[in-house]
């Protein structure tokens, strides 16, 4: 049984009133997926909102090549299913991969909506919402646009660290398997300049190790390089280094 409390914890749900969720909890299916399966694929149908329960779940868009580009990664207690997708009734715009054994909390759009018909004034709460991550995609794309390569990468890394990291003596460890062609894909570069940018974060003590085991040493100035603003030398080689250097 999936507790109701569960639901309380995300935006789309947690303005529902105790007796909806408990009713909506009846509906909710728990599902065990295994690692490299898909949990909805480009094209399906969205009919479900989704919750990793347990486990690492990464989001990709195929690209006209055919390859697989990744968007983001997923951890314990996050919603997704492209929500826009799954309330305006269309298809998926990318497909969800399970990276480690998983347990997914599936709740159905149908049920959703005859609660949400009975309690019209909370599709005001539901256009806060869904304004909010509008405006968190439109700040992704104007970082993609503007901000530099080295602080659009720092701060994939910052992000990782917070979401999936582990901390340990030496410092934060990815708890999630991070490749390259991963780090590109998320920060809108080439696999060679993640690789290069990579390689000068090594140098200058932020991270350490490869994509099976990748150590933040150094989140504070990763933060930095990443949100800081931005300054006529405040990205030189020296001042970063000097800045970035574990105390």
């Amino acid at each position: 049984m999936i507790p109701d409390t569960l639901l309380s914890r995300f935006p789309l749900f947690a303005f529902l009133s105790k007796a909806d969720q408990q009713s909506l909890v009846q509906d909710i299916l728990e599902i065990p997926y295994k690692k490299g399966e898909y949990i909805f694929r480009e094209g399906d149908p969205a009919d479900w909102f989704h919750i990793v329960k347990e486990g690492t779940v990464k989001c990709v868009k195929s690209s006209p090549d055919g390859r697989d580009v990744t968007l983001k990664f997923l951890t314990a207690g996050d919603l997704f299913c492209c929500e826009a997708a799954t309330l305006e009734g269309s298809c998926h715009p990318g497909c969800a991969k399970v990276l480690e054994p998983a347990t997914i909390v599936k709740i159905p759009k149908k049920r959703y909506w005859e609660i949400l018909r009975r309690n019209p004034d909370m599709a005001l709460e539901v256009i806060q919402y869904l304004g909010e991550r509008l405006r968190e995609a439109q700040e992704t794309a104007k970082a993609m646009v503007f901000h530099k390569a080295e602080r659009r990468l720092a701060a994939v890394l910052a992000t990782l660290a917070e979401k999936t990291g582990i901390p340990e003596s030496e410092g934060i460890r990815l708890a999630t398997k991070v490749t390259r062609r991963d780090l590109a894909d998320m920060s809108g570069l080439t696999v060679e300049t993640a690789t290069r940018l990579m390689s000068r974060f090594k140098a200058q003590h932020l991270v350490t190790g490869t994509a099976k085991r990748l150590l933040i040493r150094n989140l504070n100035a990763l933060k930095a390089i990443a949100y800081s603003p931005v300054t006529a030398d405040s990205h030189s080689p020296s001042s970063v280094s000097s800045a970035c250097r574990p105390r």
